[in-house]
C-alpha cells in the first residue's frame, strides 16, 4: 500500500518561510510525477508545483519565483521549499504522487493527509 508522509506546515509571519517535505512508501511502484496542491476554505484544490520522472517542473503562476520544487529520487521524497511567504498562500498543502504501481494497470493518484501552513500578516 503506497503511502505519503507529510511534513513541514506550520505558522509564519509574511515574508518568512517554510520547507515541506513528503516521502513516498509501501510497495513497488515507479514514480510518474510528484507535487503539491494546496486548498482554502472555500476554495478548489489547486496545482502549487510539480514534477515529473524526468524533472519537468511546473508552478502556478501565484507562486513562481518564491517556491522551489525539489526531490531525491533515492528517498522517493519531494520538497517544496516555500519563501517570501504572503497570507494568501495560507492553505492546506497536499502531496500528490502519480505512480505506476507494479502489478497494476496505468498510472494511479496518491495523496497525502495535509499540511496546513498558515501565513500571517
Amino acid at each position: 500500500q503506497v503511502q505519503l508522509v507529510e511534513s513541514g506546515g506550520g505558522l509564519v509571519q509574511a515574508g518568512g518561510s517554510l520547507r515541506l517535505s513528503c516521502a513516498a512508501s509501501g510497495g513497488r511502484f515507479a514514480i510518474n510525477v510528484m507535487g503539491w496542491y494546496r486548498q482554502s476554505p472555500g476554495k478548489q484544490r489547486e496545482l502549487v508545483a510539480t514534477i515529473t520522472h524526468d524533472d519537468n517542473i511546473d508552478y502556478a503562476d501565484s507562486v513562481k519565483g518564491r517556491f522551489t520544487i525539489s526531490r531525491d529520487k533515492l528517498k522517493k521524497t519531494v520538497y517544496l521549499q516555500m519563501n517570501g511567504l504572503k497570507p494568501e498562500d495560507t492553505a492546506v498543502y497536499y502531496c500528490h504522487l502519480g505512480a505506476m504501481v507494479y502489478g497494476g494497470w496505468g498510472v494511479d493518484d496518491f495523496w497525502g493527509q495535509g499540511t496546513q501552513v498558515t501565513v500571517s500578516s
